[in-house]
């Protein structure tokens, strides 16, 4: 049976979907019941993310379970602490609806959300919730905490360092373009019953994505600083000319390291699409793109799911793709632009 918001009031609805959670975290030391959260970070910088998702634009409710959602939309904002070599710590969950949506759904989306954070060890301490006439909007802010010494910038990079990348690329890409098919497919059929068999991890990826907690742990056990880092959430080509730019330095990326699973490539030929494109530009995998010195090579190599795809050069030679059979092509940020229509981009 499902519930209509307005019989229960904003804060009724608050008190329904918070009611369960408890604080995890010694900074988190007040948190939902207040006009404010109180945090305290005495021997720690602070880190601050924002994400704003918004339906359609960022997300498609016909093929994505709010549950689904809810989680993402968590891991997206925890992705970016990671990014900065910090660990987060707590987020706050706005949400903007309209009267299309019932109680039990929005307790799904805050499901996934607590999933999320307690896969993390995060703590939610709040957020705010309104109508919205243009579909459902959503805005997480996650802070998290480093030491002043750890954090790591995107404007490290230096010439001959290392430039490596975690798990693979272009999956989430790939799932997003098979789930686009199939809801053409299916489009005004009263039964849809979509075959995704041996497609899976793609679909995960796009719906579910992973945010690389496992790969600061395992750099801060191998001591290894990275000298600049982002997550790759708009496109492996995006991102490294980010860091370039501000770090002042160019790169060549080989196309033969770059890793790919093998239902992307499926899906790619499927597609009729260059594999490599979707990899470089792809967007939304959120793996960990970062520069390691040279001198790390033989701590780096020993880390499960690090792939080396290049070094970083002097900014004069500019930012390259190095191909199979040796061409030499200038990087372009072809990947997702939050201000245009990304449909085929995203």
């Amino acid at each position: 049976m499902s519930t209509e918001i307005a019989s229960l009031g904003e804060f009724g609805l608050i008190d329904r979907l918070t009611k369960d959670i408890k604080l995890q975290n010694q900074s988190s030391k007040y948190g939902i019941g207040d006009d404010a959260a109180v945090l305290s970070y005495p021997d720690k910088e602070v880190l601050v993310a924002t994400d704003i998702l918004m339906e359609g634009v960022h997300f498609d409710l016909v093929y994505t379970p709010l549950m689904h959602l809810g989680y993402k939309s968590a891991i997206v904002n925890f992705s970016d602490i990671y990014a900065m070599n910090g660990k987060p710590k707590q987020i706050t969950v706005s949400i903007a609806l309209g009267k299309r949506f019932q109680v039990e759904d929005i307790e799904a989306f805050y499901e996934g959300v607590k999933i999320a954070c307690k896969e993390h060890q995060v703590d939610i301490i709040g957020g705010d919730t309104t109508s919205s006439f243009t579909g459902l909007a959503i805005s997480i802010t996650c802070i998290g905490e480093a030491k002043k010494e750890d954090i790591v910038y995107r404007t490290g990079a230096k010439n001959t360092d290392l430039i490596c990348v975690s798990g693979n690329l272009g999956a989430a890409y790939m799932g997003l373009q098979l789930l686009e098919r199939e809801k053409e497919v299916f489009k005004g059929s009263k039964n849809p019953q979509p075959d995704f068999a041996g497609k899976e991890y793609i679909l995960e990826r796009q719906l579910r994505p992973r945010a690389r907690k496992d790969i600061i742990e395992a750099l801060e056990k191998a001591k290894i600083k990275p000298t600049s880092m982002m997550d790759v959430s708009d496109g492996l080509s995006s991102e490294l000319m980010h860091i370039c730019t501000q770090s002042n330095v160019g790169c060549r990326v080989f196309e033969e390291n770059l890793p790919i699973d093998y239902q992307t490539a499926l899906m790619a030929e499927e597609f009729n699409m260059n594999v490599t494109t979707c990899a470089m530009n792809g967007g939304e995998d959120y793996e960990l793109l970062f520069t390691v010195p040279i001198s790390d090579h033989e701590k780096i190599i020993q880390i499960e799911d690090i792939r080396l795809i290049g070094h970083i050069t002097e900014a004069k030679l500019n930012t390259i793709l190095v191909t199979r059979d040796n061409q030499e092509m200038e990087l372009k940020a072809q990947g997702w632009n939050p201000l245009k229509n990304n449909k085929d981009t995203e």
